[in-house]
């Protein structure tokens, strides 16, 4: 059966390549829709929610939204698990302004799902690329207890229709997204709520839902056996619910710079139209000004939109409030650049291997392993930010205290720690690492395409040098070259020192 006749397809709201029947169904079961968001963690401009409250309307159904936290996930940190309870608390809010109630459960969030749909009318889920995330939707589809269907909405053009194979590089995919563009631009409609469910726990999908902590086994931090506690109303302490999960604090929360959620995301957003983008173009390389979005945290957990994105931003080019240049060039960040490293997640299964990096790359950077290095920091030193490059020194303080660094520096970053390794592998290994450890919006496709490309990933070979071989260098002399990296010290240590984001007048772009 084609996905468009299935009973869970609608497509008056969902494009039926946005729509993926994992498990399909005759009838709807007895109970209510529920809505399993994992990846997308926004209520506004959400089409897998959207798609669920459809189907909730036609067969006169309430809506459900569950969310299952797991303490384990790979590479979770506080700082990550903070950001994202402080958006999940906004999500909460705005279901319940909507009438739709909401329950965050702790456990494996395809146990969440699987409790959820005993008896339910259906299950919605949206769609995550990584190799984890694949595997719970998977299995979802195999065991639930109704219909499945999986809506994407977390790219722009679906992952499939944008190609069907491994693509090469940007030059290869950007005309077949250009192709596409125009057709799934378009935002999700926004579908009435027809039958209001109360507060926000829900009693059913197991276990209580009073969320009282001295009631679930949270008690000095652990958590009871077998896990899908309640805990929804913990959600007004994002920081004192992370702690009780026992994650990785190497990586404290940054809630000083950087604050979870729709409602912080909308307003990343609209500074960067009224501020940045305007000379996007420009100075986006630049890392001692601030012509940059600041939305690729929100973008990981899903708290905005990406055709949300996009539409602010052509509609302040509309209105003569950024050139064309400057909005041309961000759509190709936004769009062929993420979505080539959906692409590169969606069909590399082993995206963050050093093995998955091009045949070429590797035999290069493998005949150049053995050359003599400038230096050889060891992994402590580099955490520590302790080389003898301030530029470098700097990057890496901004990422480690902020959870962010200019992706102009993320390069330099990335490609000097492959300069100071005693082998390419063991470099690729801790760029990773620390990566996935400081990052907001690490453990990601764009990430780890990050991470890959500066190990010559969606790249070409260079002329050839000493311990990169073929792969692209980047050395200090350039950034001298091209920008003013002393300035970027100088607004690393302001920021840092202040614990503030606030832009003065040496960091706005001129």
């Amino acid at each position: 059966m084609a996905a468009s006749e299935s009973i869970l397809a609608v497509p008056e709201v969902t494009p039926s390549e946005r729509s993926h029947v994992l498990r399909d169904a005759s009838e709807p079961g007895r109970g209510q829709v529920i809505y399993w968001l994992q990846q997308a963690q926004r209520e506004r401009d959400n089409p897998a929610l959207e798609h669920a409250l459809a189907l909730a309307a036609r067969w006169e159904r309430p809506l459900e939204v569950v969310f299952g936290l797991d303490p384990d996930y790979p590479g979770g940190t506080l700082r990550a698990f903070v950001f994202m309870l402080e958006g999940l608390r906004d999500v909460r809010e705005r279901l319940r302004e909507r009438g739709i109630a909401f329950t965050c459960r702790l456990g494996k969030p395809d146990e969440t799902a699987l409790r959820a749909s005993e008896g339910a009318a259906a299950l919605v889920c949206d769609r995550g690329y990584l190799r984890h995330q694949r595997v719970w939707r998977e299995r979802v589809g195999r065991e639930a207890g109704c219909g499945v269907v999986e809506i994407e909405g977390e790219v722009v053009v679906p992952v499939a229709v944008a190609s069907d194979k491994l693509e090469y590089a940007a030059r290869t995919l950007r005309p077949k997204l250009r192709r596409e563009l125009e057709r799934f631009a378009s935002l999700p409609p926004r579908v009435s709520v027809t039958k209001p469910t109360k507060g926000g726990a829900r009693s059913g999908a197991g276990g209580r839902s009073d969320g009282g902590l001295s009631d679930v086994g949270l008690s000095d931090g652990g958590l009871s056996d077998g896990g899908q506690e309640d805990v929804t109303d913990q959600l007004d302490d994002p920081l004192a619910l992370a702690r009780r999960l026992r994650v990785d604090e190497r990586a404290g929360p940054v809630s000083d710079w950087f604050r979870g959620g729709q409602d912080a995301a909308a307003e990343a957003l609209e500074r960067f139209i009224r501020g940045g983008l305007s000379e996007y173009h420009r100075l986006r390389n630049q890392p001692q000004f601030d012509a940059v979005s600041y939305l690729g945290m929100y973008l990981h957990f899903g708290q905005v939109s990406p055709l949300r994105v996009l539409r602010e931003v052509r509609r302040s080019a509309e209105g003569a409030g950024a050139p064309d240049e400057a909005v041309a060039s961000f759509v190709e960040e936004l769009v062929v650049r993420r979505e080539l490293a959906v692409n590169h997640a969606w069909y590399q299964r082993d995206y963050d291997s050093y093995d998955a990096l091009p045949e070429w790359a590797r035999r290069t950077l493998d005949e150049h392993a053995g050359d003599e290095r400038e230096h050889d920091y060891g992994a402590a030193a580099l955490e520590a930010g302790e080389t003898h490059d301030r530029y470098w020194n700097a990057a890496m303080r901004e990422m480690r205290e902020t959870g962010y660094m200019h992706n102009y520096m993320r390069m330099y970053w990335g490609k000097r720690i492959l300069a100071w390794s005693a082998e390419p592998r063991a470099g690729f290994e801790l760029t990773r690492t620390l990566n996935d450890r400081y990052f907001l919006d690490g453990r990601d496709p764009n990430s780890y395409a990050n991470v890959a490309w500066v190990y010559g990933r969606h790249d070409r070979p260079w002329p050839e040098r000493p311990v990169f071989g073929k792969v692209r260098s980047m050395v200090a002399a350039g950034l001298e070259r091209k920008g003013d990296p002393d300035a970027y010290v100088a607004k690393v240590e302001r920021r840092v020192s202040s614990r503030s984001l606030e832009v003065d007048a040496g960091d706005a772009a001129p």
